[in-house]
């Protein structure tokens, strides 16, 4: 992976920067507890293609303020 990627990828849900797990292959959220895996060497940022990196209830993505 990039170094320079990685330094401007951030989490579509929550724009926070991502951390690199190299054995995995993922990038991972901590804030949403989300790893979005890296194919062929592309990263895939889709939140439906994520995986919860911590069991439990799945995380939404936040809402636009003064969205419904």
């Amino acid at each position: 992976m990039d170094a320079r990627l990685l330094e401007i990828l951030v989490c579509p849900i929550c724009k926070t920067q991502l951390t690199y797990d190299r054995a995995a292959q993922e990038l991972i959220c901590n804030v949403d507890k989300l790893a979005y895996p890296i194919r062929d060497g592309i990263p895939i940022m889709l939140p439906d293609e994520a995986r919860q990196t911590v069991e439990g209830t799945p995380v939404e993505p936040l809402k636009p303020a003064g969205g419904n």
